[in-house]
């Protein structure tokens, strides 16, 4: 990385570390961006330029955010059920108590900052709405093994990838929803690694009988009595 790039996001970082703590003092829709700018050393225009609007300074890893599934299936291992790799990638992160999950001292006020704005809540939907469509393209791009090839359905797999984003969306809703409610995090999260992977295992295994009996379908012969 050059200099530049380097310094930019420096700046970046910057920024977004001077705006959290606004948020979860104030309010989102309380702190303006002049308010952030002040905060950050900058001008307001800077802020733009990095951020073009406020709800991006709130969120400001969601290109992280929106790629994450899809980078999951892409990078899987040959042969691995991209079912098997979200399911697997969410049951690690719960069991080390991943901060961005929700284990970390600062969460609830983060949730409860998004619960108390409109605009972020309609923010946060687009942004799994476009996770799930980049999921959709990356399973296009990268079918399950049991397609077989060019036997990828775009129908199928965009269906396929509403049910895998919908669960794992699910799954960290319930969980935020329960420690937000006064239940102990590790109580929450057991219960929450429990549930996602029955139902990511009950995805995988539908998947897989499914399009065995459809192979099965389209190659038996007709027998049909003429």
């Amino acid at each position: 990385m050059g200099l530049r790039e380097l310094k930019k996001r420096q700046t970046r970082t910057a920024i977004a570390d001077a705006a959290l703590p606004l948020f979860l003092e104030h309010g989102f829709d309380q702190v303006t961006v002049a308010e952030v700018a002040r905060h950050a050393g900058v001008s307001t225009n800077t802020v733009f330029n990095y951020f073009p609007t406020k709800e991006d300074l709130f969120f400001d890893r969601q290109a992280e955010v929106e790629g994450h599934l899809a980078a999951l299936v892409r990078d899987r291992a040959p042969g691995t059920c991209p079912v098997e790799a979200v399911r697997d990638d969410l049951l690690t992160a719960l069991r080390h108590d991943d901060p961005a999950l929700g284990f970390h001292p600062e969460a609830p006020r983060f949730w409860q900052v998004i619960h108390d704005s409109a605009a972020l809540l309609a923010r946060e939907r687009e942004i799994g709405e476009r996770a799930e469509a980049a999921l959709a393209t990356a399973l296009a791009a990268h079918p399950p093994t049991a397609t077989g090839p060019g036997r990828a359905d775009t129908a199928l797999l965009a269906l396929l990838a509403g049910a895998v984003a919908g669960t794992h969306r699910a799954a960290l809703r319930e969980l935020r929803q329960r420690i937000l409610s006064g239940e102990p995090p590790t109580d929450a999260r057991d219960s929450i690694a429990a549930a996602a992977a029955r139902a990511f295992d009950l995805l995988c295994s539908g998947l897989h009988t499914a399009t065995a009996t459809d192979t099965a379908t389209t190659t038996a012969p007709d027998r049909t009595p003429q």
